[in-house]
């Protein structure tokens, strides 16, 4: 992997990762569409620490103040009940699914996953419940109204992703909206509820990183780097789109990509 390789990898993955299009599914589309060797799991996994970086500075406020109250319940029993307390064990326990379901079927992911077939289907399959859940959610609830039992139901939603090409935040967003949280919310306690499970996947990857079957060093570093950065703007944007429009124009695209995908896996012009 060259430098201009990796700064490309690190746009694709700070424009897609915040987006409900599958991060991971673009890292193998790219590679294969323009002749490059596949970048493989693990450097997936290491440069969204770079967009993960991006949401613990966007969001560095609600974190903080999230943590604090949190740590501060476990002696007081009169804060247990405050929304913050909450949302830091929903966190918590939302990420224990895809940690399990993660260390189990790792074998699969960094292989058999990552096959274009497969990864084409999803973003069509994924891209349809989620135009379920724009058509059938009632979009109402705000964070205010999370509650034990749908912070354990997103955080199984999250699972679906160890498949390439559903999408980490687009499926958390599905699940939340189907619940009837509105597209914002959705957002919101998606990114949130990435952090643990991202950052324990990219730590744990890196030991991958620069020996002799894993990414090259230099390129994951500077592919991390560009992440940040467009991921940072990802983040923003992603959020004033929902507030006020619809998820449709990602289906619209999943289901494009995806079909497109097929047809040409089909035809020859690409192999999976």
């Amino acid at each position: 992997m060259n430098v201009f390789e990796a700064v490309v990898l690190g746009i694709v993955q700070g424009l897609t990762e915040f987006l409900p299009i599958s991060s991971s599914a673009h890292l193998l589309i790219v590679p294969k569409l323009a002749g490059w060797e596949d970048p493989g799991a693990a450097f997936t996994a290491v440069i969204q620490l770079g967009t993960m970086l991006a949401v613990l500075i966007f969001f560095w406020r609600d974190i903080l103040r999230i943590t604090g109250v949190w740590l501060r319940s476990l002696a007081d029993r009169e804060l247990r009940d405050h929304l913050d307390a909450r949302m830091g064990w929903y966190i918590i326990l939302g990420t224990i699914p895809i940690s399990v379901a993660g260390l189990l079927f790792s074998d699969a992911i960094e292989g058999p996953a990552r096959n274009l077939w497969l990864n084409s289907a999803m973003l069509i399959v994924f891209g349809l419940i989620l135009l379920g859940a724009e058509q059938f959610g009632k979009k109402a609830k705000q964070l205010s109204d999370l509650g034990l039992k749908d912070g354990l139901i997103i955080g199984a939603w999250q699972m679906l992703p160890l498949i390439p090409g559903a999408s980490r935040s687009g499926s958390t967003m599905t699940g939340a909206m189907f619940l009837g949280y509105t597209r914002e919310a959705a957002a919101r306690y998606s990114f949130l509820l990435s952090i643990p499970a991202v950052v324990l996947s990219g730590v744990y990857e890196m030991r991958h990183v620069g020996d002799g079957g894993g990414p090259p060093l230099v390129g994951t570093l500077v592919a991390t780097i560009v992440s940040f950065v467009v991921g940072y703007a990802s983040i923003a944007w992603l959020l004033k789109w929902v507030a006020k429009n619809s998820v449709n124009i990602f289906v619209i695209y999943r289901v494009f990509a995806g079909t497109l995908l097929l047809t040409l896996l089909g035809l020859g012009v690409i192999t999976a």
